[in-house]
């Protein structure tokens, strides 16, 4: 049993919106294909993987170490210890050679990429759908049936007024789901709370909505912010400041009594664990949105699972960021929260099976082996095109 080929490229996830921070008119992901020698029904097994939304492709780092690190290795240094399938922790451990601690930036991004492709491979050589697998193997064997999502969107546009905002949102609802999220701290306080009025009235509820900043605001304005949010009892105030930025977050816990979100810009167990310890984040109220696919992949996941849970934080309280397929399989396989969607932008990525529709908040996966990127036509033929 071994990886025959390994096959990348970068495409454009290019769209004329934007948060506070960025735009994405020229944002970029990377795709791979892991090739093994296995057969199924006289094909090929092939994993397939990409990284999330919101940092670029990373083609160069793919090319120049990680890929030729799995390439290189001996074919049963990848292997389980019984031989049948490969060991994405080992897998994880060679593409991790020689590489310094510290420093999660891009190469988390890569190495997320190849995590996703070779969790692939592995569920479709155990005949079974990705989050059994990991159901089976780190929760008990119990899967969640359904997944809660929320609609993330409510960009910044050119000519997007507040009436087109309504639309996007009140569209979202008649597609089944019952919470959204919309973008803030790129406009004046005045003109955010504008455009939420606006949403509420179309949501109906403070518990409906999130709103997310990006990062954006500093602690005065990030205060001034959260003085205006308090009387709406929204479902949760997302990063408002630098994601690095622990003080600020704590500062803030102090003033807000909502929930709060972040994490989604944390790569790695160890800077999810300075969240926990220094960002004044409470275990009963507040949502962590790390991403598995832009932090590592999955392996490094289920050690900041490890984490939380030494820190008294329940599974329950993270929902995914990216809303992409593999974040929707660990939801379920690992008894997530929850799970962000993208039903309308980030395409083909973002968004979940073909024919599987939000129903009152819920999605259902397909019970078909590995994650299930052939039940999504337009995301499939992309992937496809890098084995034909």
């Amino acid at each position: 049993m071994r990886i025959v080929d390994i096959r990348e490229k970068t495409v454009p996830l290019a769209s004329n919106i934007q948060n506070a921070y960025i735009n994405f008119s020229k944002m970029t992901a990377s795709v791979v294909a892991i090739i093994t020698d296995v057969k199924r029904e006289g094909r090929p097994v092939v994993g397939f993987g990409f990284n999330s939304n919101g940092r670029y492709g990373a083609s160069g780092l793919l090319r120049d170490r990680f890929i030729p690190r799995l390439q290189e290795a001996a074919p049963e240094s990848l292997l389980n210890e019984r031989g049948d399938n490969f060991d994405p922790h080992r897998v994880w451990d060679v593409l991790m050679m020689d590489e310094k601690p510290g420093g999660h930036g891009e190469r988390s991004v890569a190495v997320g990429v190849l995590d996703m492709a070779l969790w692939d491979v592995v569920a479709k050589i155990e005949n079974k759908p990705l989050y059994q697998v990991l159901a089976d193997t780190y929760h008990g064997g119990t899967a969640d049936p359904s997944v809660f999502v929320y609609a993330a969107g409510g960009y910044y546009q050119p000519g997007k007024d507040v009436s087109a905002l309504q639309k996007e949102m009140k569209h979202y609802l008649d597609l089944g789901y019952r919470h959204v999220k919309m973008k803030i701290g790129g406009a004046s306080l005045a003109e955010d709370l504008r455009r939420i009025d606006a949403v509420l009235d179309v949501v109906g509820d403070g518990q409906a909505l999130a709103v997310d900043a990006n990062g954006r605001l500093d602690f005065p304005t990030a205060l001034s912010y959260a003085q205006r949010l308090e009387p709406y009892g929204l479902l949760w105030f997302e990063e408002p400041g630098d994601p690095l930025d622990f003080r600020l977050q704590a500062m803030l816990g102090e003033y807000y009594p909502h929930a709060m979100a972040t994490g989604e810009n944390l790569f790695s167990h160890q800077d999810a664990r300075n969240l926990i310890r220094y960002g004044g984040l409470r275990p009963d109220k507040d949502y962590l949105q790390f991403d598995c696919a832009l932090s590592y992949g999955v392996v490094e996941y289920l050690r900041t699972l490890e984490m939380l849970s030494a820190h008294g934080w329940s599974a329950r309280r993270c929902i995914p960021h990216g809303g992409h397929q593999l974040s929707l399989h660990l939801a379920a396989g690992l008894g997530l929260g929850g799970n962000e969607s993208y039903p309308g932008i980030f395409q083909p990525f973002g968004g979940f099976a073909d024919g599987y529709d939000v129903e009152d908040g819920y999605v259902r996966l397909p019970e078909t082996p590995g994650i299930g990127f052939e039940h999504k036509a337009a995301l499939y033929k992309l992937l496809r095109d890098l084995i034909m």
